[in-house]
């Protein structure tokens, strides 16, 4: 399968794609500009706001704005006015490492990671926030904290830091919010480096390859079972979106290609329909509601 342009944005570091079900609107951020994206995928109109410092995720809040993680920790925006509203610290202290990969569970905590700028093993941690804007680091020693996702019945949670070459999985209580038994779910053997990932209906993983050109697929148990082939090699993420969340939206990054070394449509956004629908992005749940 291979994946079409969607969107010849041509940024140093697309990622964080989420699909908003209310606006039917794709939302992605651009990390090293502070940018936030909002994307009509059928008008190929992309409205921008910026958000002040790098941003590593944005996710649907419950209160009709977006969730952040940035730079310096958590955020609100407003899409309408753009303002932006600082809810928790994450890291502050440490001026070379910043928020990366996020997303929420089904009960409305968001979670996000963070890395070293230089990229160090064990610089970085795995967060989570909840509805009270209490932060609780919940994995210490992460080198670049990235995809995130959950099977459909709750009761896991799978993991990605890029630097482990693998997907780990924990078992997940979506009660408490707690997880427990990390073991290795799947080994990224190459080409590439495992990113960011999406979960579909049937349980299946999408693990986007930076520097694999590809988006690979495995089943509940593991077992690689094909993927999406992408025309640009710095695959950063995906997410499963439009009216039926049967459609693939996919980002991508020319940072660190040197100028004369970039394909054509490297940080470029694209799209495919895989042939399976996904689950819906989960709102994080302000306490507001």
């Amino acid at each position: 399968m291979q994946a079409a342009l969607l969107l010849d944005a041509r940024v140093e570091l697309a990622e964080g794609p989420c699909w908003l079900a209310d606006r039917e609107r794709l939302l992605w951020v651009n990390i090293t500009a502070g940018h936030v994206h909002v994307l009509d995928p059928t008008t190929g109109e992309d409205r921008l706001l910026e958000v002040g410092q790098p941003v590593g995720a944005a996710v649907p809040a419950d209160d009709g704005r977006v969730a952040l993680a940035v730079r310096d920790g958590y955020a609100l925006l407003d899409l309408d006015d753009g303002r932006v509203e600082m809810i928790a610290d994450v890291e502050r202290e440490i001026g070379g490492n910043r928020m990366n990969e996020g997303k929420c569970d089904r009960a409305g905590r968001f979670w996000a990671g963070t890395m070293a700028l230089d990229t160090r093993r064990g610089a970085g941690a795995l967060y989570r926030l909840d509805e009270r804007r209490r932060v609780e680091r919940m994995v210490a020693g992460v080198g670049i904290s990235n995809g995130l996702g959950w099977s459909g019945d709750d009761r896991l949670m799978y993991y990605i830091d890029t630097l482990e070459d693998r997907v780990d999985v924990f078992d997940f209580d979506l009660a408490t919010g707690g997880i427990a038994n990390r073991r290795p779910f799947a080994v990224i053997d190459g080409p590439g480096h495992p990113d960011g990932m999406a979960v579909d209906a049937e349980g299946c993983l999408w693990v986007a390859l930076w520097g694999g050109g590809r988006i690979a697929r495995f089943l509940p148990d593991g077992t690689p079972a094909g993927g999406i082939e992408v025309p640009v090699a710095q695959v950063s993420s995906c997410c499963f979106g439009g009216p039926d969340l049967d459609e693939m939206f996919i980002t991508t990054a020319w940072q660190h290609l040197p100028p004369d070394g970039r394909e054509p449509h490297a940080g470029s956004l694209f799209h495919c329909r895989p042939g399976v629908a996904g689950q819906p992005a989960h709102a994080y749940r302000t306490g507001l509601m």
